[in-house]
């Protein structure tokens, strides 16, 4: 009777096992190379998602392929646990947000090993956990000591939902990421690192990261934003004070005709007529409740109110009227711009709005251009006019000259300058990293000594649906005794953004239970840089930026020696159901647990590595798992069905076999071939799991077909073998339970990659082409190693090509050996 492929109990066998026997256990130190696999950690939000699957599976192949590759594989797995859906959790349900995570942890740790992980789980934290986020805030303090962390006043996106600041690459089209609450702009004290220090080596060593999607560089370098131009500075009419502009346009200088500030910035008042106040005063008010985006989208009406003020311009000594506008940004550049409405149609349009003088300073060939008339703004090239000494010249050429003219008056220098802002990391929560500071009335800000690390957060909190965080409330977390003095102190209550405790727990997993520091310098020597990094595109600028900046920052420190953290970056693509994301909103979700129950971990694997490349979104399909089950099914009953042939068959076919057999070793090698370079050049899972399955067609037809007289045992020993050592990375379980019927005591994931032969590959035969002056006529199979003499003949002796070239005169015959035969005639 037909034995069952019973996967649930095949599966619950082979974890205990692989547990019982550290198969996944990885040393530190060998003589065997190191790989370092990582797929982005998860934030324990409770149970896993389709996502999830296809990204730790992506992983999951990677991991156990080198490590029958010969590498020892650093494989771990953690959990990025601080962040505002616990506190949510709290406050909707009354459960304090350790509990809620740490409930969370083991339900998705659980999940994590049924999909049949090879996690050395004895590496595994959660950045909750006060052993990881003492070392977050000892972090924190090198980059306090090294200037990197300060506390600054400024504009800040507040989330009124969450309650919270939250960082610009948090906020999209003006909504929190997280909730998708409307943004609102707050000035408060927040704690910032100074990322902008790095934004040159981060934009200039992407050019060292040739394994990262160019998807990705491109996002970074756009998010840093490097210009390269001029700073200029405009004197102010009446006060010892200046205008600072930043412009890549020095050329359009003398086109200035007013400038404008940023309704936030501190000269507004300053400058500001007495008569104009209350004027002004109510512009910005109105200019500040708008969003960014609406403030520079292009739709958006452009407002401005003129201060009653006046600048000089450095070139030419004319004073031009400083207005206050709705659209420039005190984030960007100066929150100063100069206007040039003959050269900028954003200031054209403000221009005619407000009656202001439009100057042509760059005239192209042809018609003269009038600023009175002209319908719109030239933004082309051309020579310069009414700017004084550098009349005549290509307007781009004199960018260099003008600018040099203005360093030599004082009046500005060149400079690049970055779109990049300093990375805000406060955030007015509980469920975060207690930021290590605390204040004194006599020594002012005070770090909190290595000693006394870690600022533990209070686990036994009341949370209220308030939105304030608790720790505010707890005078047995804020009131402290200051560690210069011993005097009275206060803690600081923002925790940290948990973008903080991600940016640097790749190091940690080299030695995650090190007490003397964050690791071991010798096993992070080891280990790093992560050979393969594995997770989401929409990291690119948040997670992915914000580590190599902490890299960079610990090679300075002389904490790590390496300057970039991932060495090849894999970003996978979403899993989809009827062409849209899953989501429960959309009633579109597919429950993990109920496909690992109903197929188990194999079929579920195989599908999400088969159903598309790992860069490419994927539709899920129910008729595609079921078509995955069906396949495991096959090769279960297959193998199963030869057992008995094949356990007394020699370990290797001899070598002088031909015909069927020496065919059925050929496809096998050639099966090792296709999924070897698939998996190690490409990650092209399911064009290797296609070669796997085509080879499964090619075993059941040596086994059917081919009478058992004809076949040799050890050729289908080899064939199973060597398909169930390519399946292994795809569907663990059931490849290591045949390994094991196969009579092998030992788990096939502690056996090396399959090897193939190049001899096997060369076919016996092969088909050629037959061309009549050039033009294919047919196609004929004959022996691999042909002579081009044999080739004539056998072409020539074709009746088919007989009857073609009656008739004719033949003029020439053409062989080229290995491909076709061109016969010319007249």
């Amino acid at each position: 009777m037909e034995e069952k492929y019973a996967f649930s109990e095949i599966e619950e066998k082979w974890r205990g096992r692989w547990e019982r026997d550290g198969v996944y256990h990885v040393p530190d130190f060998s003589d065997r190379p190191k790989y370092y696999c990582l797929e982005m950690f998860p934030y324990p939000s409770g149970h896993l998602h389709m996502g999830h699957v296809r990204n730790y599976a992506i992983g999951d192949v990677v991991a156990r392929f080198k490590t029958m590759r010969g590498y020892d594989v650093l494989h771990p797995m953690g959990w990025d646990a601080f962040g505002l859906p616990a506190e949510n959790a709290a406050i909707q349900h009354g459960v304090p947000p350790a509990r809620w995570t740490r409930d969370n942890i083991n339900t998705m740790r659980d999940q994590l090993k049924l999909m049949g992980g090879s996690y050395d789980w004895r590496r595994e934290f959660a950045t909750c956990h006060p052993g990881y986020y003492r070392w977050t805030q000892w972090l924190f303090l090198q980059l306090y000591y090294q200037g990197l962390a300060y506390k600054g006043k400024a504009p800040v996106n507040w989330c009124p939902s969450c309650a919270t600041v939250l960082a610009n690459e948090q906020v999209v089209t003006e909504a929190c990421e997280r909730c998708k609450t409307a943004v609102e702009r707050r000035e408060l004290e927040q704690w910032f690192f100074r990322i902008t220090a790095y934004a040159e080596r981060l934009l200039q060593d992407l050019k060292k990261l040739p394994g990262w999607p160019e998807k990705v560089k491109v996002m970074q370098e756009n998010w840093i934003g490097r210009s390269e131009g001029a700073e200029i500075s405009f004197p102010i009419r009446g006060l010892d004070e200046e205008m600072r502009v930043f412009t890549t346009r020095p050329d359009t200088l003398g086109g200035v005709t007013y400038m404008t500030i940023a309704p936030e910035h501190p000269l507004c008042l300053r400058v500001t007529v007495p008569e104009r106040r209350s004027e002004v005063d109510a512009f910005i008010a109105r200019a500040r409740n708008l969003s960014e985006l609406d403030r520079t989208a292009g739709e958006h009406e452009k407002e401005g109110i003129f201060t009653g003020a006046y600048c000089v311009n450095p070139l030419n000594g004319e004073e031009v009227p400083i207005f206050i506008a709705n659209y420039v940004l005190m984030e960007y550049g100066t929150g100063c711009v100069m206007g040039v409405p003959a050269h900028d149609q954003r200031d054209f349009e403000f221009a005619r709005k407000y009656g202001l003088p439009v100057r042509v300073v760059i005239q192209p060939d042809g018609e003269p251009l009038d600023g009175d008339t002209m319908p719109e703004a030239y933004t082309g090239p051309g020579r310069l006019v009414n700017t004084g000494d550098f009349n005549g010249l290509p307007n781009l050429e004199a960018i260099a000259g003008i600018t040099r003219h203005l360093e030599a008056r004082g009046a500005g220098r060149f400079q690049v300058q970055y779109r990049l802002r300093d990375w805000l990391i406060s955030r007015q929560r509980y469920w975060g990293a207690p930021i290590p500071i605390v204040y004194c009335d006599g020594c002012g800000t005070v770090p909190v000594p290595k000693a006394e690390l870690p600022v533990l957060l209070p686990e036994d909190v009341a949370f209220q649906p308030t939105g304030k965080s608790p720790l505010t409330e707890l005078p047995e977390f804020v009131h402290t005794t200051c560690p210069t003095c011993g005097g009275q102190a206060r803690r600081e209550t923002d925790t940290m953004d948990t973008f903080m405790c991600s940016s640097w727990y790749y190091f940690r997993f080299t030695s995650p239970r090190e007490d003397g520091g964050p690791w071991s310098l010798a096993r992070v020597d080891r280990w790093l840089p992560v050979d393969q990094y594995i997770g989401g595109v929409e990291h690119a600028i948040l997670h992915l930026l914000y580590s190599r900046f902490f890299t960079k920052f610990l090679y300075d420190a002389g904490l790590v020696k390496v300057q970039e953290p991932f060495t090849n970056l894999l970003t996978q693509g979403m899993v989809l159901k009827d062409g849209a994301k899953m989501s429960k909103s959309k009633g579109n979700v597919v429950s993990p647990e109920e496909i690992l129950g109903r197929y188990g971990a194999d079929t579920t694997r195989l599908f999400v590595l088969f159903a598309a490349p790992p860069e490419r979104d994927l539709e899920w399909s129910d008729q595609g798992v079921e078509g995955c089950y069906r396949f495991l099914q096959r090769v279960w009953r297959l193998v199963t069905s030869v057992l008995e042939d094949i356990q007394e068959a020699p370990p290797r076919p001899p070598d002088h076999l031909v015909g069927v057999n020496r065919s059925m070793r050929r496809l096998t090698h050639q099966t090792i071939k296709k999924v070897t370079g698939d998996i190690e050049a490409r990650l092209n899972f399911n064009t290797a799991i296609s070669a796997a399955m085509e080879m499964v067609n090619g075993m059941h037809h040596f086994r059917d077909r081919v009478p058992a007289v004809n076949r040799d045992p050890a050729v289908m020993r080899e064939a199973v073998e060597k398909l169930l050592l390519l399946l292994a990375p795809f569907a663990p379980y059931l490849s290591d339970e045949l390994w094991a019927r196969c009579g092998h005591a030992t788990s096939i994931h502690r056996e090396p990659w399959p090897e193939y032969d190049p001899e096997l590959l060369v076919e016996d035969r092969i088909e050629i082409v037959v061309q009549i002056n050039g033009r294919v006529r047919d196609r004929i199979t004959v022996p691999s190693g042909i002579t081009p003499a044999e080739m004539e003949e056998t072409v020539l002796a074709q009746s088919r090509i007989r009857e073609l070239v009656a008739g004719k005169e033949i003029k020439k015959v053409i062989p080229v050996p290995g491909k076709l035969v061109n016969i010319v005639v007249r």
